[in-house]
């Protein structure tokens, strides 16, 4: 009697059901996984989130100009602020210079029913107040804008580290293999801070570095197959360069690059089939287009990003980083924030307000978890007390995010910020907290999240965050 035999016969038949439930999982198995480093891998524990749209505001946000309502800035608009407390570095020295209190030049209103208060700069991200999840007061770990971009999008303020979304591909791979696991829309007037680097895959294996599609109309450059090139005689061809890269690769240690290249060949080649159509915005309807800004000069950059994220991750992929704020136009208003602040917050409040509103319509927002985050915060004062244009400096202590979707207690608020929203008013929230919970959101657990690398197990959290349940449903 052969052992599926015994199983069968054995207890009414209920051991034979779990071998074919074996079975059945096994093929399962085998028909997902190809052996690329992107197939699809189980999260650590169960979550909602299935995939995640970081939204990326380069230059330091101003909270209290935002979602910090503060009413001290208009008590003592114009005066000296008191010296912040429990800060160091440049914030602590500019806070005891001669300076003077800014306040916010825009109404706050109360919305939903959270009624959090809101700026009227975006007066349709408002309307999903309570979608959205809140933490105040988060810390970076350093008040220039390199160190801080780098510590927000990869864990270290030292470049080299792995991003954020080449952690969560290594850990999680993807639900598309005709399609790049993580993708990256920057911003069309330019490069971020760091370049590459913020969405590179450090010491992971290349294969999980980001995918960078461009702005405008054709975000893949040399998409389509040319005219003159048959499909089999294409294939051929990199069917030739893959054995002869394989063979160079068996006979060498440290392939990590050359076998990254290799799948990308392989995914350069399938993405020819699905991406003319993911990138091919002219099926949306004229109603979802309006949605997200389309029909608009100044919101149609960031919303065809934002329409390209819903339209990536329905498709499977699994993260998608939208960067904003480059150059002359980051959100590093250290003058005449008067001026620059509204059109850097109406770039992106109708797109996001899109994005939210046609996540949820699609029934995708429960699967997808949706990222709103900047380097830093901003500082209630300026020093320069004779421009008539002030502005608001760096603050490495003031930063706030917003999560929705996936996972996420929709109206939560976790934290708050002092009087003036200099740093947070109780005990202080390092980064890694925003980052571990980010990882738990989307089922992986940073202690499990690990990578060799120089003698020590590398993670996103470096020396270990809290989970910040108060925002997890």
């Amino acid at each position: 009697m052969t052992r599926r035999d015994l199983l069968f016969r054995s207890y009414l038949g209920l051991g034979g059901l779990a071998v074919m439930d074996l079975l059945s999982a096994e093929a399962l198995n085998a028909s997902v996984n190809s052996g690329s480093p992107m197939d699809p891998k189980p999260q650590h524990h169960p979550a909602k989130a299935k995939s995640c749209i970081f939204l990326f505001m380069e230059g330091g946000v101003s909270q209290m100009d935002t979602y910090e309502y503060k009413p001290a800035l208009l008590k003592y608009a114009g005066q000296q602020m008191p010296k912040a407390e429990r800060t160091t570095g440049e914030l602590a020295t500019f806070s005891a210079a001669p300076n003077r209190v800014i306040p916010p030049y825009w109404e706050f209103k109360q919305y939903g029913q959270s009624g959090r208060h809101i700026s009227s700069l975006l007066p349709n991200i408002a309307t999903h107040v309570d979608d959205l999840a809140f933490i105040h007061g988060l810390k970076v770990d350093n008040n220039n804008h390199g160190p801080a971009v780098y510590h927000t999008l990869t864990g270290n303020i030292i470049p080299g580290g792995a991003s954020i979304g080449a952690w969560v591909t290594y850990g999680l791979g993807s639900e598309n293999k005709d399609l790049p696991g993580f993708i990256v829309m920057g911003d069309r007037r330019g490069a971020t801070i760091g370049g590459a680097g913020v969405w590179g895959s450090g010491y992971l294996p290349a294969a999980y570095q980001g995918t960078l599609f461009r702005n405008g109309s054709a975000p893949i450059v040399d998409l389509n197959r040319r005219s003159d090139v048959h499909a089999g005689t294409q294939r051929a061809e990199l069917d030739l360069l893959k054995w002869v890269n394989e063979r160079h690769a068996a006979e060498r240690s440290n392939t990590g690059e050359l076998e990254a290249r290799i799948a990308s060949y392989e995914l350069a080649f399938r993405m020819q089939t699905q991406a003319p159509e993911l990138v091919d915005l002219s099926k949306e309807s004229d109603a979802t287009q309006k949605l997200y800004g389309l029909d608009d000069a100044v919101t149609e950059p960031f919303g065809r990003q934002c329409l390209l994220a819903r339209r990536a991750v329905e498709r499977g992929v699994r993260i998608v980083k939208l960067l904003h704020g480059a150059g002359g136009d980051r959100w590093d208003d250290h003058g005449a924030i008067q001026e620059r602040l509204p059109v850097h917050c109406q770039e992106v409040d109708k797109p996001i307000a899109g994005l939210l509103s046609d996540l949820k319509s699609r029934g995708l927002l429960d699967s997808t978890l949706v990222v709103w985050v900047s380097e830093m915060g901003r500082t209630p004062f300026d020093n320069n007390l004779t421009t008539d244009k002030p502005g608001r400096d760096h603050n490495q202590y003031g930063l706030v995010s917003w999560l929705a979707g996936g996972g996420v207690k929709a109206g939560a608020t976790f934290g708050a910020t002092d009087d003036f929203s200099v740093r947070a008013a109780n005990e202080e929230i390092p980064l890694r907290d925003f980052h571990a919970t980010l990882l738990w959101l989307l089922g992986l657990d940073q202690n499990r999240l690990t990578y060799l690398n120089a003698g020590r197990y590398k993670k996103l959290t470096d020396i270990g965050g809290r989970v910040i349940q108060e925002i997890i449903a």
